[in-house]
């Protein structure tokens, strides 16, 4: 039997073409080579949170999710890991970002091996993942690996640091997403209308019924 794991790639991005976006499929194509080479099978796929702006919004104003968002949540709930990427936008991440937290179920990633990346023009930013992003998923009780990976814009065009290129930050992180997920057993693919995909790995009653948990 093949041993599927599904990665949720959820990228910030607010451009076309994003160097957000740029920096998620890396680093997800980086995971899926990993886990080949433990012999397990990596299946990523990538939202862009500007396709669900309007939903996200509508959601944090009616407390209902419409089904295109809805299944979207449903499928970063219950993957096995998740890779994040965000634009880094006065030192912090992006109000787009901060909202698509805002709208998961605050168990949807409780145990979930989580890559966090960011991307932003100066380097100078580069401790916003430290400061900024990675409280947000120990709030919800996630389990983000120890690497993060920023890129600021001399990684792309110019340069790369000498002391720890883009590339070997992108390996390394990726690695240490595949160990996590390697370490945990494969969630199975979720029924929506199965209790354990709202209590267990995926969304409350109080998402279903329309509301916010803890609201």
């Amino acid at each position: 039997m093949t041993d599927t794991r599904r990665i949720a790639v959820v990228s910030a991005g607010l451009s076309t073409p994003s160097s957000t976006r740029m920096l998620a499929d890396r680093l997800a194509a980086a995971t899926v080579a990993e886990l080949d080479e433990r012999g397990i099978t990596g299946e990523a796929e990538v939202f862009e949170l500007r396709d669900y702006a309007h939903d996200i919004t509508n959601n944090l104003l009616a407390g209902f999710a419409p089904p295109a968002l809805e299944k979207m949540l449903t499928q970063v709930a219950t993957a096995d890991a998740l890779i994040v990427v965000t634009p880094i936008f006065s030192t912090s991440y992006s109000g787009l970002f901060k909202s698509f937290i805002d709208i998961l179920d605050r168990e949807a990633l409780s145990g979930k091996p989580v890559l966090i990346g960011a991307n932003a023009g100066t380097a100078r930013h580069s401790l916003a993942i430290d400061y900024a992003i990675r409280p947000l998923f120990a709030y919800l009780h996630a389990e983000p690996v120890s690497t993060g990976v920023f890129a600021a814009s001399s990684d792309w065009g110019g340069k790369e640091d000498e002391v720890a290129p883009l590339s070997s930050r992108i390996e390394r992180g990726a690695r240490e997403l595949a160990e996590a997920i390697a370490a945990k057993p494969s969630l199975t693919e979720a029924d929506p209308f199965d209790p354990d995909t709202y209590l267990g790995q995926g969304r409350s009653f109080g998402h279903l019924l329309g509301g916010l948990a803890g609201e």
